[in-house]
């Protein structure tokens, strides 16, 4: 695996040697903090480039005359609107691209006629980590990116922000390492290929979570059979790598306060069952389980930051399979709620997973509320491509919230409706649902009515990830197929809304 580069903080000091980094504003002008001629010469430099000072844009001095500094680097922040968080995340990552192969760097996080906070400081230096990202633990030679012939160059081992209020950036920064390590953790599982990760591997490493507080429950085959799970356990026949449910628990507040709650499918592999898969592309349903890779990393990140709230995280986990005793077209299944279902599509399956999974959890927990994530659908990509998830809810506050949720992080949602037209979809012929609508239209909506069918009345939230968890474009902050999305969405909603002093 990649190393993350180390983040510490500082005065606002220049450094006498290595890479500075230099924020600078409208027409390239810098923080008047800057000692000495140093301002002047970066002022010249940027008048000679016509530098000027463009958000993420970049001006490179090699070796200045005058300093025993081997480059200073100019980034832009002039933007047409205050820079919101994610935008702050950028600069990190550009930062961190143009520094690659330096040993030590120094950024200067004051730039004229820009206030920076100690929140925003935190999220460059999460923007420089996340950046610095890279799956390479099974490349015999490190440092190749994924789908790349060139090895790319060492990303800098240790960054210095200086900054003005040394304190406050650090306890900042404390808490955003720990979203950070969340969402490394959620990149590292959808990477990781099926045959490393299956349900009992996945399991094993939830259960890797106690170490930061998190209570652990993994619920084996022969326990979710005696709690009827049989939506789950069909998906799961056709495979001889048996299932697991796991719960886990982080109690931020007493225990009798009721918890939010957040639901992952969990699919390790998905073939599409009898109702197969074409062979093309097949090879990315290793990241059919990114709902449960970004549940396991926001409580990893709630944990860590010892979030005021009590979470619950659920995620059935197996693997769709074809043998001879896999589920088929046809078959009919009674899930933990007594609702029957018609599979008629195999390859549907996620939903089978997700309906046990939010019935247990509203029954067992009674949370405020309860947001699933699912890789669901291929609709909702053809729908939104990758730059949303396909946001439906039963409650509008909760969806507002995700919805201002999003746009504060960059993880966005577009709400999608629910209604009884579409419910009349999923009527079975034979049972009382069935898990596929009437044809190719409107699938992502008629998915969603299915998982409504579990949740009772507790509000609730459905997060199709299909075109954002796996294969989204990359950006200044993610370089990773898997791109740990749903994490930091989520803790910004619980940090916004839940947690209690």
């Amino acid at each position: 695996m990649s190393e993350r580069p180390t983040v510490r903080f500082s005065a606002l000091d220049v450094p006498s040697s290595g890479v500075l980094v230099v924020l600078a504003g409208e027409n390239g002008a810098v923080s008047a903090a800057l000692p000495g001629t140093l301002g002047e010469t970066l002022a010249r430099a940027a008048s000679k480039a016509k530098f000027k000072g463009k958000s993420l844009s970049t001006l490179e001095l090699i070796a200045p005359a005058g300093t025993d500094l081997d480059k200073i680097l100019l980034v832009g922040t002039k933007a047409d609107k205050a820079l919101g968080a994610e935008d702050w995340l950028k600069l990190g990552g550009t930062i961190a691209a143009k520094a690659k192969g330096a040993s030590a760097v120094t950024v200067l996080c004051a730039a004229e006629g820009i206030e920076i906070s100690a929140a925003e400081v935190a999220a460059l230096g999460a923007g420089i980590q996340l950046r610095a990202y890279a799956f390479d633990r099974y490349k015999s030679k490190k440092g190749k990116a994924a789908g790349e012939g060139e090895e790319e160059a060492e990303v800098s081992a240790a960054f210095t922000l200086g900054v003005a209020d040394q304190g406050a950036a650090e306890a900042a920064f404390a808490a955003m390492s720990e979203i950070v390590s969340g969402v490394t953790l959620a990149r590292d599982l959808v990477n990781e290929p099926a045959n490393v990760l299956g349900p009992v591997e996945f399991a094993e490493r939830i259960a890797t979570l106690s170490a930061q507080g998190v209570d652990v429950e993994i619920l084996d085959e022969k326990k979710m059979a005696e709690l009827k799970m049989q939506a789950l356990l069909g998906v799961a026949q056709g495979s001889p790598r048996p299932p697991r449910f796991v719960i886990m628990r982080w109690n931020g507040r007493p225990d009798d306060e009721a918890p939010v709650a957040f639901i992952g499918k969990g699919v390790v592999f998905d073939t599409g069952g009898v109702s197969i898969k074409p062979a093309a592309g097949m090879e990315d349903m290793k990241g059919d389980m990114g709902g449960a890779a970004a549940v396991v990393g926001l409580m990893r990140a709630l944990a860590g930051r010892k979030a005021k709230v009590n979470a619950i995280g659920i995620v059935g986990l197996v693997e769709n399979a074809v043998d001879g005793n896999a589920q088929r077209p046809g078959d009919i299944v009674t899930a933990m709620s007594g609702t029957t279902i018609e599979v008629l599509n195999t390859d549907a399956e996620g939903r089978l997973v997700l309906a046990d999974a939010l019935w247990y959890c509203q029954d067992r927990f009674k949370p405020k509320f309860m947001v699933n994530l699912a890789t669901l659908t291929g609709a909702i990509i053809v729908a939104l491509g990758h730059h949303h998830a396909g946001l439906f809810s039963n409650n509008d506050e909760l969806a507002d919230r995700l919805l201002s949720a999003g746009l504060e992080t960059g993880e966005k949602v577009w709400r999608m409706p629910l209604g009884p037209e579409y419910d009349k979809q999923i009527e079975g012929k034979f049972a009382d649902i069935k898990n596929i609508g009437n044809g190719r239209s409107a699938g992502s909506i008629t998915a969603a009515q299915f998982l409504q069918r579990f949740v009772n009345d507790v509000p609730w939230a459905h997060l199709d990830v299909a075109g954002t968890a796996m294969g989204s474009p990359s950006n200044e902050y993610s370089q990773s197929w898997a791109s740990g999305y749903g994490v930091r969405l989520l803790d910004r909603l619980v940090a916004a809304h839940y947690e209690t002093p």
